[in-house]
């Protein structure tokens, strides 16, 4: 069988069974037990997809997916992560928009704490909207600066997608994390000076109000008390990776014990509470190790059916530069994210991009931070954003989809534009991997 032939039975038999509704991991489950068993012969294919699926799931840096997924859930059953925004609210004064600045910043506090960009938008949507709301904010100052604060999680370590990606890829996962704090804080900045500007020549957005003025020695208890722990424990899992004294693993470990001991001094540490929190990052990770089982099988069933081989040939046989076939795969993602979601995104494109940019030459970190950086753009994408989706949970009835849409435009241009930035200019990525290296 011509390669395209399989090409195309694998991956429309995919399409059918993700458009029936089944969920991902079954759907790549289904496919490749249909296609390894043609494909592979029979028996002896089913074997080897048990063996896959095994060394797949057993992989050791997949240990730091289930310890960020608990850092996560402590940050937000726990309410330390709801005082932490109420610390940083003292300090910001009372210049215009500083509430949606304030969402920005606990955005980048929130994503080396949780490393959920969801989690991050439901627990920045209950505490600033009311207060936004309130104080006479328009909606494009309330839906775009919390929605772009929460998707700085998808790039700034712990990244669980991040992880994931590098997993799923076969390159270092201490390199993918540390590679995506750069471009999160090139976002973050972006994000500040739109703000600014806007609301410099749209004042209406973003009324200024008087506030109470506290003195400094008011300011300090709080600080000590919610903030100083938040930043030992980013420390503690992007610190001591960058000085080169524990893996991610024990990074995200370390980070765990950090929450449990910031959660005990905000006086909220429970039986309850940990309970809680150990079975909602459970029930995560079995749902992201069946994925990746289907991803690592689908990529084996790729390779056996010569799919995979004949795609890459007949990629770099093309008379383009290799730069254009990397725009390319970036603008694909793009049109992908408008109507799936970016575990689903990568387990299809992994398989398909990574070898051809090793076949390039090309630096599979660079490249694995757009891809990163291209599911926060999915994860805002209309129609279907999942982001999207829990922002309109969290915001008043009043607040309908469609202001949602107008709301996030703004940040979706702005991260295509990092992007491009990112594409042009690969030392904005590389630049503290760099540093880790050396």
């Amino acid at each position: 069988m011509e390669w395209w032939w399989a090409f195309i039975f694998i991956f429309g038999g995919l399409m059918v069974l993700l458009a029936s509704g089944l969920p991902i991991a079954f759907s790549f489950l289904v496919i490749n037990i249909i296609g390894i068993y043609f494909f592979y012969g029979g028996q002896q294919g089913l074997t080897q997809l048990i063996l896959s699926i095994y060394a797949a799931v057993t992989n050791f840096s997949l240990l730091a997916v289930p310890m960020f997924l608990l850092m996560g859930e402590i940050m937000f059953q726990s309410g330390v992560a709801s005082s932490m925004i109420d610390t940083l609210d003292k300090w910001m004064g009372t210049f215009r928009a500083r509430l949606s600045l304030l969402a920005v910043i606990s955005g980048c506090i929130l994503a080396a704490l949780t490393g959920v960009p969801m989690a991050s938008a439901a627990l920045l949507g209950r505490n600033l909207i009311p207060e936004m709301e309130k104080r006479g904010y328009k909606n494009p100052m309330i839906i775009g600066p919390i929605l772009s604060g929460s998707g700085l999680a998808m790039l700034i370590p712990p990244s669980s997608l991040g992880v994931l990606l590098a997993s799923l890829a076969n390159i270092s996962v201490a390199k993918i994390l540390i590679g995506g704090i750069m471009p999160g804080l090139i976002l973050a900045l972006f994000y500040s000076l739109y703000i600014i500007l806007r609301c410099r020549f749209q004042p209406h957005l973003a009324p200024i109000y008087k506030s109470a003025h506290l003195p400094i020695r008011d300011k300090i208890g709080p600080t000590l008390k919610h903030l100083v722990p938040l930043v030992v424990i980013v420390f503690l899992v992007i610190g001591i990776v960058i000085i080169g004294i524990a893996t991610p693993t024990e990074a995200a470990a370390s980070g765990a014990v950090g929450c449990l001991f910031a959660t005990a001094l905000n006086r909220s540490l429970s039986w309850e509470l940990l309970k809680r929190s150990l079975m909602n990052s459970m029930r995560f990770t079995v749902m992201v190790l069946t994925i990746i089982a289907g991803s690592t099988a689908f990529s084996q069933m790729l390779a056996f059916s010569g799919a995979s081989k004949g795609f890459i040939l007949t990629a770099t046989s093309l008379d383009l530069p290799p730069i254009v076939i990397v725009i390319a795969m970036q603008i694909i993602c793009l049109i992908l994210g408008c109507f799936m979601e970016a575990l689903t995104i990568l387990m299809i494109c992994i398989p398909i991009f990574f070898p051809i940019i090793e076949s390039f030459g090309m630096d599979t970190i660079w490249f694995g931070i757009m891809l990163l950086l291209n599911m926060d753009i999915a994860a805002i994408s209309p129609p279907f954003g999942l982001t999207l989706f829990v922002f309109q949970g969290v915001a008043p009835p009043h607040v309908t989809i469609r202001d949602i849409y107008t709301g996030v435009i703004p940040i979706f241009l702005i991260e295509v534009l990092v992007l491009v930035l990112l594409l042009v200019f690969p030392g904005l990525t590389l630049f503290l991997v760099s540093f880790m290296t050396k």
